[in-house]
C-alpha cells in the first residue's frame, strides 16, 4: 500500500518535531537491539584490538549527528510499527567505510516508515579496514547474515520475508549494491539455520550509493575497501554495476547532480546497468543537494529534493 501524501506529511511533520525538539533521543520510539552473529563477534574479528564506541560529532544537542566505530558485534537496530503490514526495509547507514553514522542515514528515517506500517531494521557494519582478514567481504557478510537472520524470525517480527528490501546510503548503499547483486556469492561459513535462507532482497534503494571502483570511484572509499593499489579484477569484482544481473532486485536510485563527493556517475552507471540485465529501476536526479543531505530538515526548505522520502515511500509501496 502506497503512503498517501497526508500521511508522509503527519510522519514528516513528527521528525521536524523531533529535530526541533530538546531531547531528540528522549522522543524516538524504543528500539530494540540485536546482534547478528552466535556469540556476538563477527567471523574474523575475535581478539580485535578495537573498542566499539558511539562518537557525537555535531555541536546542535536538539540535531544529533553520531557514528559507531571499531565495530566487532554487528548488530541491527530494530524499529517496530503499531501496526505491521509485512513489509520491512533493512537500511544501511554510509560513512565511508570508515565509519557508520547513525542519526541522519538510519534513526531519523524510521518514525516516516513506521507510521506506515514498515518494520524498520538499521544494519550497524564491520569496515574492512577493522576486520583485515576479511577485508572487503567483511560488510557484505553482515549484510548477508542481517538479511537471512530477519528472515529467519520473520513470524516474531511480524514480517513477511518476501516482503523485506534493502535501502542503502553513500558507502552504505555500496554495502547494499553489493549485496544486491552478490546475495548468494558464499562470503562466510554458515552459522546456523538461517543461513540456509536467501539473502536477496526483495528491493533496492540506492541514496547518492558509491558503486564504481573504477574512474569515478569514490577514492576514501574505494582505498579502506580494497587499498590503494586494487588490481583490475578487483575493481570488476566490487564495483556493483558490474554485477547486475535479472535476478537483481527492482532498483530505486536518487542523487544529486552537484555532489563532488560521490560523484552521480555512480548512480547513472547502476542505472545502465540495469537497464542492460532487464531490471526495473526508478531514478530520481536532482540538480542541488551535495552529498550526504539526508532528509526532512536537513534539506533546505526550498529544495524539491526534500520531497524524496514521499518519492521513495510511493515506489516502496507498489509491487
Amino acid at each position: 500500500m502506497a503512503l498517501s501524501r497526508r500521511d508522509w506529511l503527519r510522519g514528516s511533520a513528527l521528525v521536524a518535531g523531533m529535530l526541533a525538539a530538546p531531547g531528540v533521543g528522549a522522543t524516538m520510539p524504543p528500539a530494540e537491539k540485536l546482534e547478528i552473529w552466535p556469540g556476538g563477534v563477527g567471523p574474523g574479528s575475535k581478539g580485535a584490538a578495537l573498542t566499539q564506541k558511539m562518537v557525537e560529532r555535531s555541536q546542535d544537542p536538539v540535531r544529533p549527528d553520531r557514528y559507531m566505530e571499531g565495530i566487532t558485534r554487528p548488530y541491527l537496530t530494530i524499529h517496530r510499527p503499531a501496526r505491521p503490514d509485512g513489509r520491512a526495509l533493512l537500511i544501511v547507514p554510509g560513512g565511508g567505510y570508515q565509519r557508520v553514522v547513525v542519526d541522519k542515514e538510519g534513526g531519523e528515517l524510521a518514525p516516516l516508515l513506521t507510521a506506515q506500517g514498515t518494520t524498520v531494521f538499521i544494519l550497524t557494519y564491520r569496515l574492512p579496514g577493522e576486520a583485515p582478514q576479511h577485508g572487503p567481504t567483511v560488510a557484505l557478510q553482515d549484510a548477508q547474515r542481517a538479511m537471512r537472520l530477519i528472515r529467519h524470525r520473520a513470524k516474531s517480527f511480524h514480517i513477511d520475508g518476501d516482503r523485506l528490501g534493502i535501502m542503502g546510503f553513500s558507502a552504505g548503499g555500496h554495502v547494499a549494491a553489493t549485496l544486491g547483486t552478490k546475495f548468494d556469492e558464499p562470503v562466510y561459513d554458515a552459522v546456523d539455520a538461517a543461513d540456509k535462507l536467501s539473502a536477496r532482497p526483495a528491493k533496492l534503494a540506492l541514496i547518492y550509493p558509491v558503486i564504481d571502483m573504477g574512474g569515478v570511484a569514490h577514492t576514501g572509499s574505494r582505498d579502506r575497501l580494497l587499498g590503494p593499489n586494487p588490481s583490475p579484477a578487483e575493481v570488476e569484482r566490487f564495483s556493483a554495476d558490474r554485477n547486475v544481473t535479472a535476478a537483481t532486485a527492482r532498483t530505486f536510485l536518487l542523487h544529486a547532480s552537484d555532489d563532488t563527493a560521490v560523484s552521480v556517475e555512480n548512480s547513472l552507471l547502476f542505472h545502465a546497468a540495469c537497464r542492460r540485465a532487464g531490471v526495473e529501476v526508478e531514478m530520481h536526479l536532482y540538480a542541488k543537494g551535495g552529498h550526504g543531505f539526508g532528509h526532512g530538515a536537513r534539506i533546505a526548505g526550498d529544495n524539491p529534493l526534500r520531497r524524496w522520502p514521499e518519492l521513495f515511500t510511493e515506489w516502496y509501496g507498489r509491487g
